[in-house]
């Protein structure tokens, strides 16, 4: 195979039908929790990796929601201090007693084998086969997830109440143990979907489709990130290109930057969508600029929100934010998420399951996201076309009848205010974060005083 970037022929790709990709209009939160919650649910049992059969699989199901179109990169290929690494194809892995019995089976779960473990089939006595174990004491009911992507190695994960049953065998029970795996020159495979818009500036939306049965991290990031896609697809005018990746964490977004090193200059505004299927609170890691819009604009709906939030600095830890916002790149994204990697105690364990995951909560991110994408079309720049004075309001049914009625005392002050800044340089993000009112009432009162021609957009 080629060193250079393979795109896979669309055509053997099964196109999604009409109905897949437009969606009754009219189908609520509830049906768009539901629905995403099943996608997720299909998704659930692959057991991906880096590379291999299993990230294959994910985009092809990803592929009846979305066009994608999927690119193959060859092992052996350089990416910036990196290389794509050899393709992990496991097809079974498992430690057997003396009687046959498997206590420990990738088949009931792919946690059970540490994420690409080379090939193994040997006999081995408990005290030596101990030291390839891995257990959650602290929560002995569950599996833990582990990896060795980048290291010879191999090993089991198992529960602990397990491990301390095989552990009172003694030292010299035998068990036999097999990872029916290789590694071998192959590709790792990542998908791309693009939403031309009016202009080439684009926003990107990340998300990281290696991980296998786990359901918050990172499946609800990739059901969310499909509907938000969906959605997008049925707008029939959008200001900016949308641009959603789905790729191995770090190996994945470093050979997708590298793909689009010449035209990472389009990208206005991103973030990395993940943990988002479960918790009451938001987060928000902010860019490594701090200020970008895309920093500010989701800032500002949280705080207007009335969410339980928390903003966060970005720092050189977490998801492919990393990545794209590393000095080299330094681009606008941020990550949005509901925890930090690490926080719940489910996180990269067999507790973070389908039934972890709510619908409710799918819904609500997907409508968070949506607000987002809203803002960011809104957010233009205009000048006043009556600049010398306040423009008489009332004569024109944009101020009150009469003084102190309530009612439309926030529309009317940010009136007021989008004329006062609509100077050809302040952004209606600007004028909300200056004024303290929410977005969407300054984008309301900017177009009544657009439709009454006292403000032009200049963006």
């Amino acid at each position: 195979m080629s060193r250079e970037r393979q795109t896979i022929d669309r055509a053997a790709w099964a196109e999604p039908d009409a109905e897949t990709l437009m969606p009754d209009a009219a189908d609520g939160a509830a049906h768009d929790g539901q629905a995403m919650h099943a996608l997720l649910s299909r998704l659930y049992p692959i057991c991906r990796s880096l590379t291999g059969p299993g990230v294959r699989e994910t985009l092809a199901i990803l592929r009846e929601y979305l066009p994608l179109e999927i690119h193959e990169v060859p092992t052996g290929t350089p990416v910036f201090d990196w290389t794509v690494p050899q393709e992990w194809r496991i097809r079974d892995a498992y430690i057997q007693d003396a009687s046959g019995r498997r206590v420990v089976d990738f088949r009931r779960s792919n946690l059970h084998v540490i994420n690409y473990s080379r090939p193994v089939r040997t006999r081995l006595r408990w005290a030596d086969l101990e030291k390839r174990l891995h257990s959650l004491p602290e929560h002995p009911a569950w599996v833990p997830y582990r990896t060795s992507y980048y290291h010879d190695n191999w090993g089991f994960c198992l529960t602990h109440e397990e491990r301390s049953r095989l552990a009172a065998r003694g030292d010299e029970a035998e068990y036999d143990v097999v990872v029916d795996a290789e590694l071998v020159d192959g590709a790792l495979t990542y998908g791309e979907y693009y939403l031309p818009g009016e202009s080439r500036d684009e926003v990107l939306f990340s998300c990281h489709i290696c991980h296998p049965s786990l359901a918050n991290d990172n499946l609800s990031g990739n059901a969310v990130a499909a509907w938000l896609a969906r959605h997008l697809g049925r707008q029939p005018k959008r200001r900016y290109s949308y641009r959603f990746v789905f790729v191995p964490a770090t190996i994945g977004a470093l050979v997708w930057l590298n793909a689009r090193r010449a035209s990472l200059a389009q990208i206005k505004h991103g973030l990395v969508l993940t943990l988002l299927g479960t918790g009451e609170r938001w987060t928000y890691k902010r860019s490594r600029r701090g200020s970008a819009e895309i920093d500010r604009t989701v800032a500002h709906l949280l705080q207007k929100s009335g969410h339980a939030h928390r903003l966060l600095e970005f720092e050189p830890f977490g998801y492919d934010e990393r990545q794209y916002c590393s000095p080299g790149f330094d681009l606008p994204v941020g990550c949005l998420m509901r925890w930090l990697p690490g926080e719940y105690p489910e996180y990269h364990s067999s507790a973070d399951n389908l039934e972890l995951v709510r619908p409710e909560t799918l819904a609500d991110s997907l409508d968070f996201c949506r607000s987002v994408v809203d803002a960011l079309e809104q957010n233009r720049t205009y000048r006043s076309l009556c600049p010398h004075g306040e423009p008489q309001l009332g004569r024109r049914g944009l101020y009150r009848a009469i003084g102190g009625e309530d009612g439309r005392a926030d529309l009317e002050r940010a009136m007021l205010w989008v004329l006062n800044l609509a100077d050809g340089e302040h952004s209606l993000l600007d004028m909300a974060e200056r004024t303290d009112l929410a977005f969407d009432v300054t984008v309301r009162a900017a177009r009544l005083l657009v439709e009454h021609q006292l403000i032009e957009d200049c963006t």
